[in-house]
């Protein structure tokens, strides 16, 4: 009698190694690595310098992109004072590298701590409010950092700013952009590949349950406010690891920048992007530099064509207007954004050339 035998439809997990596996499959791990490949070993030598400059920006905003998708999207706080938190990593680094002289690796990181314990102060009226009147408290700490960054002059140089020297890694010369592109995208991927990780452990999964119904959470034993503050330092960490990088990007800094509207452009990012999703950070920090890239451009065009002073004037709320309308259009249609765009793609391929 011949023996049948039966072949699996599906990845199921048999070991606990299995299931913390972030890829289920070799052929996950092989576009991995052909991703990788890709972006260190074609990406930077195939572009010139304006394209560096705008893929190193990408990086950098991505960064702190994934910080505030892990503070809104994975445990529901939401806020608006991350473009100042962004401000105080770069405003770290340059005073740690201009006046106390530390190396680049180490202004870097210890930007993104000074920065956590700044967004645990900010974090504190978490305990008491949420959703309107925690976006308010936020929303007052970005106005209290953008004061200070143009007050206190004997620190952060006020509307003059700090210019930053010549900095150095490894005998390598930052200023170079294909230089500076690796620094920017193993940042990158060693922050994303923590992110993955972290959202799998019991604190991620805290953040979420806080996220889905805080008093549930709470009765099963979690701090939430505790978690909370955990949540606004980590988010905080990332984005001042993205303004360190941001002011040696840009080798000189000065307040303007860190205003309300970059708070604004992040919250954009991820919810284009998708929020809740680590990919859908990327995704929506490509869209939103793109986007900024194009209707500079297209400003830049008219007004060069011979559009008077007073459609000029008109055309200067564009970017607001196009950001306004992209978000919108997103929610309505696509609330899961890009990464559930890119899902369904995916997916596609998976089943076809079947239709189930």
């Amino acid at each position: 009698m011949r023996k049948l035998r039966f072949h699996p439809c599906g990845n199921f997990k048999e070991s606990y190694d299995q299931e913390l596996s972030i890829f289920d499959t070799d052929f996950g791990r092989l576009w991995m690595i052909i991703g990788l490949v890709v972006l260190f070993g074609v990406i930077p030598f195939a572009s010139g310098t304006y394209l560096l400059f705008i893929l190193n920006t990408i990086g950098i905003y991505a960064i702190a992109a994934l910080g505030l998708n892990l503070l809104i999207g994975y445990t529901g706080q939401i806020s608006l004072g991350h473009g100042a938190f962004f401000g105080v990593g770069a405003y770290a680094a340059a005073i740690l590298t201009t006046r106390a002289g530390f190396p680049f690796w180490l202004s870097v990181i210890a930007a993104g701590v000074f920065t956590a314990a700044v967004g645990v102060v900010f974090g504190l009226p978490s305990s008491r409010l949420k959703h309107l009147y925690l976006l308010i408290a936020t929303l007052a700490g970005q106005f209290i950092l953008e004061y200070v960054f143009v007050t206190w002059k004997t620190l952060t140089g006020g509307a003059e700013g700090i210019i930053l020297s010549e900095a150095r890694l490894f005998g390598l010369n930052l200023r170079d952009d294909r230089t500076f592109y690796f620094i920017v995208y193993v940042c990158l991927v060693v922050l994303m590949w923590t992110m993955v990780n972290l959202k799998r452990t019991r604190y991620g999964r805290a953040f979420i349950a806080i996220r889905d119904n805080d008093r549930a959470a709470e009765g099963m034993g979690i701090p939430i406010f505790l978690y909370k503050l955990l949540s606004f330092s980590i988010s905080s960490f990332y984005a001042g690891v993205g303004g360190a990088l941001f002011a040696y990007h840009m080798m000189s800094i000065t307040p303007e920048p860190f205003n309300l509207w970059l708070s604004i452009e992040f919250i954009a990012m991820i919810i284009i992007g998708g929020l809740g999703s680590i990919p859908g950070a990327i995704f929506g920090t490509v869209f939103i530099v793109s986007l900024n890239e194009v209707l500079s451009h297209l400003t830049e065009y008219l007004m060069n064509v011979g559009v008077s002073t007073g459609a000029a004037i008109t055309l200067a709320p564009l970017k607001e207007f196009v950001f306004g309308l992209a978000i919108v259009l997103f929610i309505i249609f696509e609330p899961k954004g890009l990464a559930e765009i890119w899902r369904v793609i995916r997916s596609s391929f998976r089943l076809w050339p079947f239709s189930y």
